[in-house]
């Protein structure tokens, strides 16, 4: 198991999409030591879950050495995906919930679960629009990272890419990975 450090940092996500598709964005807020640092990022056509999962993944991308996290977020979509194991489930069972029906998001959950790996992460939930400041915040970030002109394409919801089809997306004209 990888060292973390003393320090707990909190990851605060949310996601917000105008129109379900539509316009997306992300927010998040990282404290750690009195630090603070907050992210945001949007696309053009995208969904409120997939925001919400991009919100964990980008919060979790940046940190750049191994550390003991709790994330907090709005969705119970993703919390207890997490919590009680059905993403690694889905994975598990090649991102299907049943033999016929495949899990949606999986190129999302994929991302997820990786970057994870090498953390000591926690999953808590807090109930949106409350009152939380960090959460009020990361709506905020969200909200206006959505609203941004010339968005980027989110391929993983415009070309409908599966976590396990790594060839399918077409970024400017190349084709690549899924990120």
């Amino acid at each position: 198991m990888a060292d973390f450090m003393d320090e707990t940092v909190e990851i605060y996500t949310d996601g917000a999409c105008k129109g379900n598709p539509g316009p997306g964005g992300y927010g998040v807020v990282l404290l750690s030591g009195g630090r603070r640092k907050e992210l945001s990022g949007g696309f053009r056509k995208t969904t409120n879950n997939r925001m919400e999962l991009r919100a964990c993944i980008e919060g979790l991308r940046s940190l750049n050495r191994p550390c003991t996290v709790v994330l907090t977020s709005d969705s119970k979509y993703v919390v207890e995906a997490m919590n009680k194991g059905w993403a690694k489930r889905w994975r598990s069972n090649g991102w299907k919930l049943s033999p016929s029906k495949p899990a949606k998001n999986s190129d999302l959950w994929k991302l997820l679960l990786d970057v994870c790996n090498g953390h000591k992460v926690s999953f808590k939930w807090v109930e949106g629009h409350s009152g939380h400041p960090e959460n009020e915040c990361c709506d905020v970030l969200a909200v206006a990272a959505s609203q941004l002109k010339e968005l980027p394409a989110d391929p993983g919801f415009e070309n409908d890419v599966r976590a396990d089809d790594l060839f399918s997306t077409s970024v400017s004209g190349h084709k690549g990975f899924a990120l």
